[in-house]
């Protein structure tokens, strides 16, 4: 989420290679408090949250979950969409921006909208976090979990790691990214981010910063699907969608590097919709970007991937 921004579906590959068993570590709730609120775009910030635990154990792309319940603002909403789905309105996780070697937690939430006709239930819990809650507020927070995140021994797989994702998707791997430049000099990345346009980049200086802190080991480079003239924002931003022309000019040994790809997926409602109308769901990012690994020969165990829609 991610945070993303509500979560997640997230996928283990068949096959993938899996990293050295590790003790299961018990979800705990955590009280925070919101120490500041980071405008990120128009409709996204990033909340630093102060918990009083000077060792945090999660690994890079974790998230964490948030109850709407703990929100008496959101009390009537609450209640009117459990009456409506028939269940309990389930926590919303969003992913951690910060790195396990950072000092306080982070996470970066999107504002979810209402489409009508496309949307199935009108958003809940992020519009109130990204537009009401300030420097000060409380919460409960639950952490940490996931299985998108930078496997212990990385560095045994690969010398190349490619990041390839949309949107709020970046969350998680803005952590791995920043984690692995700190404590793995031997990895190299390359991100590339799609978005509508310039103003919906998240991150944009701290990506700047990082390129220009590691111009050997990080290239990011942003693909803008409704920008007439995408490159006037420089040399590293192309016009349209990932596509396969812009994997295989980056790429030159896609079978050597690992693939970490997030952003949003067919959902359940997107396939009862077209099973409603006789049709197959139109494929979204994840669906587009595993097909043109695909066709590159990517072996499916090199690929991790998470999705949310």
């Amino acid at each position: 989420m991610t945070l993303k921004t509500g979560k997640l579906n997230a996928d283990i590959i068949p096959g993938q290679k899996a990293a050295a068993p590790r003790e299961r570590k018990k979800v705990r709730d955590l009280e925070v408090v919101v120490a500041n609120v980071i405008p990120e775009t128009p409709d996204t910030v990033t909340m630093i949250l102060f918990t009083g635990n000077e060792f945090l154990d999660y690994r890079p792309g974790h998230f964490l979950t948030i109850d709407p319940h703990q929100f008496p603002s959101l009390d009537r909403f609450t209640r009117y969409l459990e009456d409506i789905k028939g269940r309990k309105e389930s926590p919303r996780a969003y992913s951690l921006a910060s790195a396990p070697d950072e000092k306080h937690l982070s996470i970066t939430i999107k504002a979810e909208e209402y489409v009508s006709g496309t949307t199935l239930y009108p958003p809940l819990l992020s519009p109130l976090l990204v537009r009401r809650v300030l420097p000060g507020s409380r919460m409960v927070v639950s952490g940490f979990t996931g299985p998108y995140t930078l496997p212990e021994d990385i560095a045994s797989r690969t010398r190349h790691l490619v990041h390839i994702c949309a949107g709020s998707g970046v969350v998680p791997n803005y952590s791995m990214i920043k984690y692995a430049l700190r404590n793995h000099p031997e990895l190299r990345h390359t991100l590339v981010l799609s978005n509508r346009t310039w103003d919906d980049v998240i991150y944009k200086k701290e990506w700047d910063y990082l390129q220009q802190s590691h111009p050997d080991r990080l290239r990011v480079v942003h693909a803008l699907t409704r920008e007439e003239d995408a490159t006037r924002f420089g040399a590293g931003v192309r016009q349209g969608r990932v596509s396969a022309e812009l994997l295989r000019e980056l790429l030159r040994e896609p079978g050597d590097a690992e693939f970490f790809i997030c952003g949003p997926g067919i959902t359940p409602h997107d396939r009862k919709r077209a099973r409603d109308l006789g049709q197959e769901p139109a494929m979204r990012f994840m669906e587009t970007v595993l097909a043109l690994l695909g066709d590159m020969g990517v072996d499916n165990a090199r690929i991790h991937r998470e999705t949310y829609g």
